[in-house]
């Protein structure tokens, strides 16, 4: 058995050659959740991702915190009610970057669906004649469910909607003429991850990006982990235990890194969205169902775009970089414009994204079937134990994060127990209903800034977007203006306090104002994070 090393005055002699307790690999949402938790009961930690934080898989969501609808076809039960129950808990914690949304799910009569499904199956065997159909009952039903699975107490519960006479229903086609209206969470992905991982490293974790954990060396009673910085600078770290949450990469870090052979099987599948023009006014999202089984949402983007994604598609090498491909961006269009009255033509799209999502291989049939539950394993035979962090989705990373200390604790008795729920974000200390509020007061606070900037600012930074202001009091104070309201300000917080290194860091990932300055401004910002970095 190992023994605590924590921030409480005894040290076991067993454990003095150890530099940490846990040795986190990837900073994507399930690694810097995890150090997170694990900082936040006295373990001592310490993470390495070989790019940016989120770089990856984390930044390439649809962007939502929400049960998955859908997975209740595949009756995922669990997930879908972890899920439900993780959206509220989440929202309390985070009212800057997350906050409800309605979504809205056209129906009509005649719709058909070639898939197979669990659910479809059992109708189809039980009422032949409903073969390739989703009746209205069966998704008032999965409606229902999904409004009680998780003991809702702040979101709406779903409605019907009269699309000839609300506004939801002025883009789409006249042949829909009801739909059903419910509720989930927008997320800002990317942010989510920054913020844990400064919250992990405000409790004593270290944060280490553009680290490559070159090799992991199993001892007995601890891990020798061999980095590389992007300097090319080496060091070696001595860790109690191992955590694996590589993502994409889980199983190159069980073989190639850590030299184990890897009994577990990963599913690699693509996500593809695009980004259009602004395609309808009012401020809900669109649930589309395809005739291929598969569902995509059109959302609100950034005030002046619109969202629509994802696909899934089967991604074979992990070292090809996803991108979005033309059949995929033609398909997600044609998809979408199949509900809206006006066509999305290419020229309509202003940016693509994509990303792998590492599936824990359960043997399904198809991308889309395979399970988006995660799963831990623990391996502590012949020497150290190391952790395993298979598949997982967004909206659970705190559920999956307080699991893996479930198996994490038993090493390390003396820590403490499970305390995230609730606890808010660096920035998230506001009520839920006091977003408007806050905005209001920077506004008034800091006269210079227009209202949409001021919106912004706490959108990206809540209560700390005051503090990042301080004493400023014209534009000229915040220092060089890199366009779109970014200022050397704003930057120089992102570098200092969010791990921002290079332009890409900051308008892809931190911000999206990528989709507002051109690539000169984008070039100039570079330049300037080069020449000032400390």
């Amino acid at each position: 058995m190992l023994c605590f090393r924590g921030k409480g005055p005894h040290l076991s002699a067993s454990s003095q050659s150890w530099d940490v307790d846990l040795f986190v690999i990837g900073g994507g949402i399930n690694g810097c959740g995890i150090a997170r938790d694990a900082a936040g009961r006295g373990l001592r930690v310490e993470l390495a991702e070989m790019n940016d934080l989120a770089s990856a898989t984390s930044s390439a969501s649809t962007k939502l915190f929400h049960g998955g609808l859908r997975y209740l076809e595949y009756f995922e039960i669990r997930l879908v009610r972890e899920a439900l129950i993780e959206r509220e808990t989440l929202l309390r914690a985070m009212p800057h970057i997350s906050w409800p949304m309605r979504f809205v799910l056209p129906y009509h009569r005649d719709m058909r669906f070639d898939v197979e499904t669990p659910t479809s199956k059992l109708l189809g065997f039980m009422m032949p004649w409903m073969k390739g159909r989703r009746p209205a009952w069966l998704i008032r039903l999965g409606l229902f469910l999904y409004d009680h699975l998780g003991g809702r107490k702040i979101l709406p519960a779903t409605s019907v909607v009269d699309l000839a006479n609300d506004p939801a229903g002025r883009p789409l086609q006249d042949r829909f003429t009801k739909a059903y209206e419910y509720s989930d969470c927008w997320i800002e992905d990317s942010r989510l991850v920054v913020l844990n991982a400064r919250d992990a490293e405000a409790r004593g974790a270290r944060i280490n990006t553009r680290t490559r954990a070159t090799r992991a060396e199993r001892r007995a009673d601890h891990w020798v982990i061999s980095l590389e910085s992007a300097n090319g600078e080496m060091r070696q770290v001595r860790a109690g235990m191992l955590v694996n949450a590589g993502g994409p990469w889980v199983k190159d870090v069980i073989e190639g890194v850590a030299g184990i052979n890897a009994s577990e099987g990963v599913r690699l599948v693509r996500g593809s969205h695009i980004v259009t023009r602004k395609l309808f006014d009012h401020d809900k999202c669109y649930f589309f169902q395809g005739e291929d089984g598969r569902i995509i949402f059109a959302i609100p983007y950034e005030t002046d775009f619109t969202l629509i994604g994802t696909t899934d598609a089967e991604h074979a090498d992990v070292g090809t970089r996803p991108v979005c491909t033309t059949k995929e961006a033609d398909y997600l269009r044609k998809f979408a414009a199949s509900y809206f009255s006006q066509p999305i033509e290419k020229s309509d799209i202003v940016w693509t994204y994509s990303g792998v999502r590492p599936l824990y291989d359960d043997g399904a049939s198809s991308a889309t079937a395979a399970t988006r539950d995660y799963v831990l394993k623990v391996r502590s035979d012949g020497g150290a134990p190391m952790l395993n962090v298979f598949g997982g989705k967004i909206t659970t990373y705190r559920k999956l994060a307080e699991a893996a200390l479930e198996k994490i604790m038993p090493f390390f008795p003396g820590a403490t127990g499970p305390w995230t729920a609730g606890v808010a974000m660096p920035g998230g200390d506001f009520p839920m209903d006091g977003f408007d509020r806050l905005v209001a007061d920077l506004a008034q606070d800091f006269p210079f800034l227009e209202q949409r900037q001021a919106r912004r600012m706490v959108r990206a930074y809540g209560t700390e977007a005051r503090e990042m202001l301080k004493d400023a009091d014209s534009p000229d104070d915040l220092g060089q203006d890199f366009g779109a309201g970014l200022s050397a300000r704003e930057v120089r917080w992102l570098m200092d306090r969010e791990y921002a290194h290079t332009a890409e860091d900051v308008v892809w990932r931190r911000t999206k104002l990528g989709l507002r300055m051109n690539d000169e401004q984008i070039a100039a910002l570079d330049k300037w994070m080069q020449e000032n970095q400390t």
